[in-house]
C-alpha cells in the first residue's frame, strides 16, 4: 500500500492530517448563486475539497411510471418520490460544474465529482479533475470504475452495503484498469445514517483486507462519529454540507452547517494529532510537570541526631526530595545535620 497518496496538491494517508471532503450533492437546488455560497463557506470552514455528482435524470435511471421506480420504503426522506423526479431536482447542472471548480481551486481547495456514466467521466476528465468518486451504489458497477480507472487517476470509491467480495471485485477491476491509488471509504447507506449502524471497527480491517487507503463516508448527525473514524485510522472524511439545515435541500437532514464543518476540520485534526507513537513515561513536554509529582519532605523542624519518623517527616508535592517508594527506608534513620521544616530530604540528610 503506498502510504501516502496525492489527490491534487494535498498528500492523503497516515502521514496527513484528515483529508475534508465537503458533498455539496443536491444541496444547492439548482440555485447557481446558493451554490457558489456553499462552495465559499466551505473554504471558509478549511475544508480540503469540494464534491459534486455529475449526472443527468436520464443517466440515472428511466422516467416510467412503474412501482420499481418510485422509493417505496416509508422510513426515507423521500418516501414516494419517483427517482427521475428526484434526480431532476438534486442533479447538479454540466454547465456549473466549471465554474464551481475554478471556484474552489482559486480559495485553495481540491474540486471533483462522482461520475455516474461514461460519459460524466469523461465530461470530468477534459475538466481535469485529480480523482474521480464512485458512489456506494455504483459500486458494482464494474464497467463504471473500469473506465473511470483507465483515466490514470485515484479513485475514491464509497461501499456503502457492499458484501467482501463486491468490494474485492471493485479493487480487483480498479486495478486491473490501471488505478493503484485507491481509498475505500466506510460507508453506511442510510439516510440518515445512525451511529450505531456505523460499525467504524471495520476501518483498519478493510485497510488490511485491500491493502489501501481507507476513510469515511458519513451520513450521521453530528461529528462525533466522523472524528471517531480517525482514531482507527481513517484518511478521508466525506460529509455532506449544506448552508442552513432549515432552509431545505435534498441531502439537508444529515448535512453539516458551515459551524459543524469548522469544527470537524479542526477537531479531525486534533484526533490525527493525539494517534502519536506507542509511549510511556510521559513526553518531552511533560518533564516540566514531574515536580509536581509528591516526594519525601520534612515536615516540622528536625535536629541533628533526631530521629526520623512520621511525625517530623511527610509525603506531600513537589517532587525535588526523595521518592514516595524510600519512605519505609528512611523512616527510622538519624538525622545526620539540622532539617528544617520545608526541606526536600535527600541521602546525604541520614545516616547509613
Amino acid at each position: 500500500m503506498k502510504q501516502q497518496i496525492r489527490i491534487g496538491s494535498y498528500e492523503v494517508g497516515a502521514d496527513a492530517p484528515p483529508f475534508i471532503i465537503a458533498e455539496l450533492s443536491g444541496n444547492h437546488s439548482q440555485d447557481y448563486t446558493l451554490a457558489e455560497k456553499m462552495v465559499d463557506a466551505a473554504a471558509d470552514a478549511g475544508a480540503h475539497a469540494i464534491k459534486l455528482q455529475t449526472y443527468t435524470a436520464d443517466s440515472m435511471t428511466l422516467d416510467v411510471d412503474k412501482e420499481d421506480f418510485v422509493i417505496g420504503e416509508s422510513d426515507s426522506l423521500w418516501s414516494g418520490e419517483k427517482l427521475h423526479s428526484l434526480y431532476q431536482k438534486a442533479a447538479t447542472p454540466y454547465e456549473w460544474h466549471e465554474a464551481l471548480f475554478a471556484r474552489a481551486k482559486a480559495k485553495g481547495m481540491v474540486a471533483f465529482s462522482s461520475p455516474f456514466d461514461p460519459g460524466a467521466v469523461d465530461f470530468l476528465d477534459a475538466l481535469d479533475v485529480p480523482c474521480f468518486k464512485i458512489a456506494s451504489f455504483e459500486l458494482t458497477d464494474l464497467p463504471l470504475i473500469a473506465y473511470a480507472a483507465s483515466k490514470g487517476k485515484p479513485l475514491i470509491m464509497s461501499t456503502g452495503m457492499a458484501s467482501l467480495r463486491e468490494i474485492e471485485e471493485a479493487v480487483h477491476c480498479a486495478r486491473e484498469n490501471g488505478c493503484h491509488e485507491i481509498v475505500l471509504l466506510k460507508c453506511t447507506s442510510t439516510y440518515p445514517a445512525e451511529p450505531h449502524n456505523t460499525n467504524l471497527v471495520t476501518i483498519p480491517n478493510m485497510r488490511a483486507a485491500f491493502d489501501c487507503q481507507v476513510g469515511l463516508s458519513d451520513h450521521s448527525g453530528g461529528i462525533g462519529v466522523a472524528v471517531a473514524s480517525v482514531a482507527l485510522g481513517a484518511s478521508v472524511i466525506e460529509k455532506h454540507f449544506v448552508l442552513d439545515r432549515n432552509a431545505g435541500g435534498v441531502d439537508a437532514a444529515f448535512s453539516l452547517e458551515p459551524a459543524e464543518l469548522k469544527s470537524l476540520v479542526t477537531e479531525s485534526r486534533r484526533a490525527w494529532q493525539a494517534m502519536g507513537q506507542v509511549r510511556y513515561g510521559g513526553s518531552q513536554a511533560e518533564t516540566a510537570a514531574k515536580q509536581y509529582r509528591r516526594s519525601i519532605y520534612v515536615s516540622a523542624d528536625i535536629g541533628a541526631g533526631d530521629v526520623l519518623s512520621e511525625s517530623n517527616l511527610k509525603i506531600v508535592r513537589p517532587a525535588f526530595g526523595l521518592a514516595p517508594r524510600h519512605w519505609d527506608e528512611v523512616l527510622g534513620k538519624v538525622a545526620t545535620q539540622d532539617l528544617p521544616k520545608g526541606t526536600a530530604l535527600s541521602w546525604e540528610h541520614l545516616s547509613s
